[in-house]
C-alpha cells in the first residue's frame, strides 16, 4: 500500500471526496484506487470558521510499483511502513524458564505481564488492590459514604490508577519500535474501540478501561501467566546486591531474579519499605494544584465555534501551558472534557483530587488539573521520600479545609482571583464526590503555588475564552501529578545498585500517562526477556 500524509479536507466532507483527494494526489483514476485505511486523523481546529480533517491514508492501487515510480501530486510517494512489533527473543517452549515477579498491575505492570508471557516467561504478577470490578465497587462507595479502602481505591486495584481517568493515550514517545502500535492493537483486542488505532486524540473512558484490564488479565493467565489480587510485597528479598525474590504479606516468599516494580506513583509504603532496603532512589519534581471546571460547552464554543457538538469532532479539549513571572510554570493536566473531579485519596485523612470521564464524555462540566511545579529544594530535606511528606501535609491540609470528612475544599474562580473564600457554589455545579466545602484554596495551597495559578487563570483566558469565568470552580488539591521520586536505573533497565530488580513506570519515575506506563512495561519486559531467555539458550 501507499501512505499518504497531509491529506486535508473540510469536516463534512463525503467519502466520495476523500476518494477524489486521493485519487488527486496519486495522479490516479478513480477507478485505479482499489482499498484504502485510515492510519490517523486529526482535526485542525486553528481557524474555527473553516475546521478541517487531516487525514494519513494507505491506500491500495493498481500496479503500485509503477504508481510509485512516477511520484504524486506535491510529493514523493512511499510505501506504508511495516508497524508491526516484533519480539526481542523467541522462548523456547520446551525450557522452563525463571519466573519474573511483577508488582503492580496498572498500565506498565499490565504490559509488562503481557510481553513477558507472550514470550514465554510466564510472570507472576502481585497486586495490593482487588480486581477490577470489586475494585469499583470500593471506589463508589467511598465517593457515595466516604468510608475509604486503603487497599482497594482510585490508586490501587486491577489496572491502577489509569483505570479512573478519561483513558487518554495520547503520547509524545518516538516511536521506532512500534511499541506504541503494539499497545494499542493489544488494547483493541481487549474490547477497546477500534477508533483508538486511528483517531488523532485516542481514548477509551474509566467503564470501557474496567473490561479492558480484565480481558488483558485473562490473556496473561492463558499464556502461563498468573495475577494475585489483594497481596502486597512487604521485602525485597537480596543477596550480595542481587535480587532473588520477595516476600508477602501472607508471610510466602517468592524466588526470582526478575523483580519488576510497577507500582505506580502511590505506592508510598513501598518506596519507603525499597529506601529501607537501600535501593538508590532520589528525589524528582513534580506538580501540585487543584482541580478547575469549567461547562463543557463553554469550552466547545471556545475550541470550535459554530462548529461546536459536530459528530466529526468529540467534545472540546485544551492544552495550555503559562511560564509565571514568580519562576514557575503553570499548565493544564489530565483533561478530562464532560467528566467529573474525584476523589482519589490512598491514605486516611486527606484529600486528593483526580480528573476522570465516561467513554461518552457526556457530563456537564469539563475539568483539568491546574498545576505548578514543585521542586526538591521546595520539599524542606534532602531525605528521598522528603516529596511524599511535601503532598501529605498539602493532602492533610485540604482535609481539614473540607470538614475532615474526605469532602473536598472548593472556590469559585471569582473568589480565587479577589482573594477572598467562596460562601456557596453559583452556576457551575461541582461534581466532585463525597461533596466540597467553599473555603479559600490558601489554605492547602503553597503560596507560590497560588500565586502562580492566579497568574495563570488570567493568561489562561486570554488563549481560551471563557477559562476565568467567575462561577467556574476550582477543587483541592491535586498532588499526585507524578511520583515525587526516582528510582535510578542505567541502560539494561536494572536497578543501579540491585540486579534483577527492574524499576519501571509512574511510580519509579519513568513514566507520565498510560501509554508511556505501558510502553515502560514493554521495554524492562524485553530487557528482562534478553537476559533470561538468552542466558538459557546459552546453556
Amino acid at each position: 500500500m501507499i501512505r499518504l500524509s497531509n491529506l486535508v479536507l473540510p469536516i463534512d466532507h463525503s467519502d466520495a471526496d476523500l476518494i477524489a483527494a486521493m485519487a488527486s494526489r496519486l495522479c490516479v483514476g478513480q477507478n485505479m484506487i482499489e482499498d484504502h485505511k485510515v492510519f490517523r486523523r486529526n482535526v485542525d481546529a486553528r481557524k474555527k470558521a473553516s475546521i478541517r480533517l487531516s487525514y494519513t491514508i494507505d491506500v491500495k492501487v493498481v500496479d503500485e510499483a509503477s504508481v510509485l515510480a512516477r511520484g504524486g501530486k506535491s510529493s514523493n510517494l512511499v510505501s506504508t511502513p511495516d508497524t508491526r512489533y516484533r519480539f526481542v527473543t523467541e522462548a523456547n517452549p520446551d525450557k522452563t524458564y525463571p519466573r519474573p515477579v511483577v508488582v503492580g498491575i496498572g498500565p506498565c505492570g499490565m504490559f509488562a505481564g503481557l510481553l513477558l508471557a507472550q514470550m514465554g516467561l510466564r510472570p507472576i504478577i502481585i497486586e495490593r488492590g482487588k480486581k477490577a470490578r470489586a475494585r469499583s465497587k470500593d471506589v463508589f462507595h467511598f465517593w457515595k459514604t466516604g468510608e475509604l479502602n486503603e487497599r482497594s481505591n482510585v490508586q490501587f486495584g486491577e489496572g491502577g490508577a489509569g483505570t479512573f481517568s478519561d483513558g487518554k493515550l495520547t503520547t509524545r514517545i518516538k516511536d521506532k519500535k512500534n511499541r506504541v502500535r503494539k499497545v494499542l492493537e493489544e488494547l483493541v483486542v481487549a474490547g477497546a474501540p477500534e477508533e483508538i488505532l486511528w483517531i488523532g486524540k485516542p481514548h477509551i473512558g474509566t467503564y470501557k478501561l474496567i473490561r479492558v484490564v480484565r480481558s488483558l488479565r485473562s490473556a496473561i493467565a492463558a499464556m502461563g501467566g498468573e495475577t494475585r489480587f489483594e497481596t502486597q510485597v512487604t521485602e525485597l528479598l537480596t543477596t550480595d546486591d542481587r535480587v532473588t525474590g520477595v516476600r508477602l504479606d501472607t508471610g510466602e516468599t517468592i524466588e526470582s531474579p526478575a523483580v519488576v516494580m510497577a507500582v505506580g506513583h502511590s505506592a508510598r509504603d513501598t518506596f519507603a519499605m525499597l529506601h529501607e532496603t537501600g535501593v538508590a532512589m532520589v528525589q524528582k519534581p513534580f506538580s501540585i494544584g487543584a482541580r478547575i471546571e469549567h461547562p463543557q460547552d463553554l469550552i466547545d464554543k471556545a475550541q470550535f465555534g459554530d462548529f461546536a457538538g459536530h459528530e466529526r469532532i468529540g467534545k472540546g479539549e485544551y492544552k495550555l501551558v503559562h511560564h509565571c513571572s514568580n519562576g514557575r510554570t503553570a499548565y493544564s493536566f489530565c483533561m478530562c472534557p464532560g467528566g467529573q473531579v474525584i476523589a482519589s485519596a490512598s491514605e486516611p485523612g486527606r484529600v486528593v483530587t483526580n480528573g476522570m470521564s465516561y467513554y461518552s464524555r457526556a457530563e456537564a462540566n469539563a475539568n483539568s488539573g491546574l498545576v505548578v511545579d514543585v521542586r526538591p529544594e521546595d520539599f524542606g530535606s534532602d531525605h528521598p521520600l522528603a516529596g511524599v511528606e511535601f503532598q501529605r501535609h498539602w493532602e492533610s491540609l485540604a482535609y481539614a479545609c473540607g470538614g475532615s470528612n474526605y469532602h473536598a475544599p472548593a472556590q469559585l474562580i471569582g473568589d480565587f482571583l479577589k482573594g477572598q473564600a467562596s460562601t456557596k457554589m453559583a452556576t457551575v455545579i461541582p461534581s466532585y464526590a463525597p461533596g466540597v466545602k467553599p473555603c479559600n484554596l490558601d489554605e492547602c495551597l503553597p503560596d507560590y503555588v497560588i500565586a502562580a495559578m492566579r497568574e495563570a487563570i488570567v493568561a489562561f483566558d486570554r488563549k481560551l475564552r471563557g477559562y476565568a469565568l467567575p462561577d467556574a470552580v476550582l477543587t483541592g488539591v491535586e498532588t499526585r501529578s507524578s511520583s515525587p521520586i526516582r528510582m535510578t536505573r542505567g541502560e539494561s533497565f536494572e536497578s543501579t545498585n540491585f540486579q534483577g530488580l527492574y524499576p519501571a513506570g509512574e511510580g519509579a519515575g519513568f513514566a507520565g500517562g498510560i501509554m508511556s506506563a505501558a510502553v515502560d512495561g514493554i521495554k524492562v519486559a524485553e530487557a528482562i526477556s534478553l537476559k533470561l531467555v538468552g542466558e538459557n539458550l546459552d546453556t
